[in-house]
């Protein structure tokens, strides 16, 4: 019994260790893949989370795990970001808002996806279209309730819509061009109903 109550305390500082170093990690992640691409040095990783290497692959085995944590990590943080915009923002304002940090995320992610999509073709990526899909209809719905928002407009339009505009202007070298895009995109959403409808 007392060894158990000695052995106690020791043991939890190694835990939060282990996972403090998981959240530099992801966090530095995060960072050299938005600079880097997929394909970015796990090395480098490392280095910035102030850990070594080893401490790297304990944590992350593989390079699809470290890329799986950090989309996770991004979609993560969409989600709550949809929660706090829906008590806190009015419905339109809280769609526009998540839409525009949809577009970021979708174009900062699809060399990520892209690069677990190759590497496992079943990845955890379906699971997090789910988890976005959930946060954007939430929001939609808001919307439409309120009577602003297209009545015949699904949350899959929407993410379709995003997501093809950043895949359409991954490469193009004007820099504003993906927020007129999201413009014409919202201001379709808000706009006068279409005849069909």
């Amino acid at each position: 019994m007392t060894t158990t109550h000695e052995n106690a305390p020791a043991r939890e500082p190694r835990r939060t260790d282990a996972r403090l170093n998981r959240e530099r990690l992801v966090a530095a992640a995060r960072d050299v893949f938005a600079e880097a691409g997929p394909e970015a040095s796990l090395n480098e990783v490392a280095r910035r989370a102030g850990v070594g290497p080893g401490t790297l692959y304990r944590h992350f085995p593989n390079r699809s795990a470290l890329l799986t944590a950090v989309l996770g990590d991004r979609i993560e943080t969409l989600c709550e970001l949809a929660e706090t915009l829906s008590s806190s923002e009015s419905a339109d304002d809280a769609l526009t808002r998540w839409l525009r940090a949809f577009l970021v995320h979708a174009r900062l992610s699809h060399g990520l996806v892209g690069a677990l999509m190759v590497a496992e073709p079943v990845a955890p990526e379906l699971s997090c279209h789910r988890l976005i899909l959930d946060a954007a209809a939430e929001l939609l719905a808001r919307a439409q309730r309120r009577g602003t928002a297209r009545a015949g407009l699904t949350a899959d339009d929407l993410v379709q819509l995003v997501v093809g505009i950043a895949l359409s202007t991954a490469r193009s070298h004007d820099a504003e061009q993906p927020d007129r895009l999201l413009a014409l995109v919202l201001d379709a959403t808000y706009g006068t109903p279409l005849r069909n409808e």
